[in-house]
């Protein structure tokens, strides 16, 4: 960590402009020179305003607004915008049909996709206006509003299975589905990107960090099963429950000086790589041209897609529990694949709309900043609230989805560590995602597996020596043993 800090300054201008000249380098913004100049940067950074996200204009201007919200950010979120008519579709279904539980769920599955993306580029408009790192983790905190929704209207269902797999299924979706499509994009348009060590290293940390966190409870229920203490199902249920609970307050009080790290102390170090991105963007000078929102046109637009996505969240998940019954899909998948896919949407299409426009330490920002957040604050704060509620909601994950979370991060940091990027490296970050994908549609549903008691406690001690030997793996490639 400290060589990182410390070498920050030369790297970047290694790893990302490596023509540079001392005569360019003096031709770069004042505030930036500054920022270089002190690279913990300080509150003095987080205060500076940022020019580029100015509208020109005040209040509410209804048509513009909608035009701007039409146009969105890019030609992806404009395709998106087409799906619209979906959402009072679903919304009308859910509330007037009774059964035809396939087209509730498939309506109110693809409604969300659109007001994620309003969710998505409100949130856009709003981190213009701000200092490039706050910037990054307002936008970053917004785009995972959807998810939080959807954990939260979860819970009240006591859907936990669900909730548990949807937390794994986030992650995996933001490290290998949207990192590979990130990866894959920007090595469309040149042939190797580079990205900073500050943002690739400390995400890499941080993500062991919070895998094993997560994966606690599940070897402790597996090490309890398979050594035959002498303790009943009721014990050990809510031992594991009390150890997630404060794994839970542990994760946030990591999140919280993670936070610290950026905004604070390092604040300089981010905020110099993410204006150097900006520079580099080949559309810059067509983004600044464009229409902005102004300040309380993103606070309706959050508003609106918010509320929407409430009403949507409800209806898909009243579809669950029929929908699993029915033999159409299992539980794994659903958490694990389709819920993370529709509620990580905003966060996805911008992230890969930033590294096609080589803006590569900004998606890398979005797709580790999205996964830390899930795993260290969005997953914590729902066993919290359900410890406030009474309700049995823990760690104690598949042996399975935490498996997939330990390969998932070897390959991730395995990716990470030269801090470069090509398509290949992301087309096989999506062959492993697909793979996954795979296996979750065949896994199965866990009343299905509870009547193979014998067998499937005889193999909870393979099980757990195949995840340590995968935990050794992930320190190995770390560089951490």
């Amino acid at each position: 960590m400290t060589a990182v800090v410390e070498g920050v300054i030369e790297d970047r201008e290694k790893t990302t402009r490596p023509s540079q000249t001392s005569e360019q380098a003096s031709t770069l913004p004042k505030t930036r020179q500054d920022t270089m100049a002190n690279p913990s940067g300080g509150l003095r950074g987080l205060v500076r305003v940022k020019s580029a996200g100015e509208s020109g204009r005040r209040g509410l201007h209804p048509l513009q607004f909608l035009v701007i919200i039409w146009r969105s950010s890019s030609w992806i979120s404009r395709a998106v915008n087409i799906l619209w008519p979906f959402v009072p579709a679903a919304i009308a279904v859910d509330r007037a049909v009774e059964g035809h539980d396939i087209l509730k769920f498939s309506l109110a599955y693809i409604a969300m996709v659109p007001c994620a993306n309003l969710i998505g580029f409100a949130g856009q408009e709003l981190a213009r206006k701000m200092p490039h790192m706050l910037g990054v983790l307002v936008e970053t905190t917004i785009g995972s509003i959807v998810e939080i929704i959807l954990f939260m209207v979860l819970l009240l269902d006591n859907q936990y299975y669900v909730i548990q797999a949807a937390i794994l299924g986030s992650i995996l979706a933001n490290m290998l589905l949207c990192l590979g499509l990130c990866f894959f994009t920007a090595g469309l348009r040149r042939e190797e990107a580079t990205f900073h060590g500050a943002v690739s290293e400390v995400g890499s940390n941080l993500l062991l960090i919070a895998g094993l966190g997560l994966a606690i409870p599940t070897v402790f229920q597996r090490s309890i099963n398979s050594t035959g203490y002498n303790l009943t199902t009721e014990e050990v249920d809510s031992r594991i429950l009390e150890i997630s609970r404060i794994i839970a307050v542990l994760l946030l009080i990591a999140y919280a000086v993670f936070l610290f790290f950026q905004m604070h102390t390092h604040h300089g170090i981010y905020d110099a790589v993410f204006e150097h991105d900006e520079e580099r963007d080949a559309d810059k000078h067509k983004d600044r041209a464009k229409a902005k929102l102004t300040f309380t046109e993103c606070v309706i637009a959050l508003a609106v897609s918010v509320t929407l996505v409430t009403f949507i969240a409800i209806a898909l998940v009243k579809e669950i529990t029929p929908i699993v019954e029915q033999g159409h899909v299992s539980d794994p998948f659903m958490g694990l694949i389709l819920v993370p896919l529709v509620e990580k949407a905003a966060e996805h299409l911008t992230a890969i709309d930033e590294a096609w426009d080589n803006q590569i330490n900004f998606a890398l920002s979005h797709c580790i900043g999205a996964t830390i957040q899930t795993a260290m604050l969005n997953a914590p704060l729902v066993v919290i609230v359900g410890w406030g509620y009474h309700f049995p909601m823990d760690f104690n994950f598949e042996i399975f989805d935490i498996v997939m979370l330990i390969l998932a991060i070897i390959t991730v940091g395995n990716f990470l560590r030269d801090q470069k990027s090509d398509y290949l490296e992301g087309f096989l970050c999506v062959i492993v995602y697909v793979s996954i994908a795979v296996a979750a549609f065949y896994y199965p549903n866990p009343h299905e597996a509870a009547g193979h008691g014998a067998s499937a406690e005889g193999g909870h001690e393979a099980a757990g020596e195949a995840a340590g030997e995968a935990a050794a793996h992930v320190a190995r490639y770390l560089g951490l043993s």
